[in-house]
């Protein structure tokens, strides 16, 4: 199902096979909304790592056990030509022009996790 101009619900579904559940489509739209303002402030396309995740999937991957993924809020994301940091430093400046979600933004060494929790959260997991 297509959920922006660049993204669709597919690139969100679980790497187990499992699609996004209906009930969790307002989150997943959510989301893609978010990132679509990423997508179109950096000209370049994103790749989904991981969006959502089954409880048994998200166990598998050592995931938080009240991680944003488990409701579809949640995507680990790169961009080629951008180093994660860079990605990173692109979604706090879109928020702090009110134009991405002020949820959650956690800087990894490959990727970058952004979610749409209701309350800010920043991390820095890079080793």
């Amino acid at each position: 199902m297509k959920l922006t101009k660049n993204f669709n619900s597919e690139e969100f579904a679980c790497k187990d096979g499992n699609e996004v559940p209906e009930k969790l489509i307002p989150n997943v739209q959510k989301l893609a909304n978010n990132l679509q303002a990423l997508r179109d402030n950096v000209g370049k396309p994103i790749v989904v790592n991981s969006g959502y995740r089954t409880a048994k999937h998200n166990k598998s991957v050592g995931g938080a056990s009240s991680s944003q993924h488990l409701t579809a809020s949640a995507g680990d994301i790169r961009i080629a030509g951008m180093t994660s940091k860079q990605v990173y430093d692109a979604i706090l400046n879109l928020i702090k022009e009110g134009k991405m979600h002020n949820g959650g933004v956690g800087l990894y060494n490959t990727f970058v996790h952004y979610d749409i929790r209701q309350s800010p959260s920043r991390w820095d997991l890079r080793t």
